[in-house]
């Protein structure tokens, strides 16, 4: 495995979101962990050529670099400013209601209060209920329904007022 196949392969950890990969060949042993410090790492042991293994720090794709650009115009302008952002607390798809046959959690221009069941975040196949932290009126739902969605991700606009 050349340095130009490990780096296909670390794009596409990226692109997919797998906090980790372990990848076992004849000779080849690689571990790739992605995490907030926008890192990979690389661990390569040889059996018997090799029998101190080499690790190898190298900076992640600019593909983290790529979902940023999207919630950029999410940022708070003059106007959002008075808005609180709740966010995605995990990874996983975004619900807006509990079934396909049930109604939605909430909509834009409802009021809400602290507790109130937001959404559902599916990950792994356990069903997250994602409660608001604050009470206020719902500006706007930033997310569409059944979309995946990344840590930290902002999900809805709150009015606090």
């Amino acid at each position: 495995m050349d340095i130009k196949e490990i780096q296909n392969l670390i794009k596409f950890v990226a692109k997919s979101g797998a906090s980790e990969v372990k990848l076992e060949m004849d000779d080849i042993k690689i571990t790739i962990k992605t995490g907030s410090d926008s890192e990979a790492t690389i661990v390569h042991q040889v059996p018997a050529a090799a029998p101190v293994p080499q690790i190898a720090h190298v900076a992640a794709p600019p593909v983290a670099a790529e979902p940023a650009a999207p919630a950029a115009p999410a940022a708070p302008t003059n106007e959002e400013s008075k808005y609180i952002t709740i966010k995605s607390p995990i990874i996983g798809t975004f619900y807006r209601k509990p079934s396909p046959d049930k109604p939605l959690f909430v909509e834009v221009g409802q009021t809400i209060a602290e507790g109130d069941v937001l959404c559902i975040i599916e990950a792994m196949k356990l069903f997250n209920e994602i409660e608001s932290e604050v009470s206020g009126k719902i500006v706007k739902i930033l997310v569409d329904d059944s979309s995946p969605v990344e840590f930290d991700q902002p999900l809805f606009l709150v009015d606090p007022s």
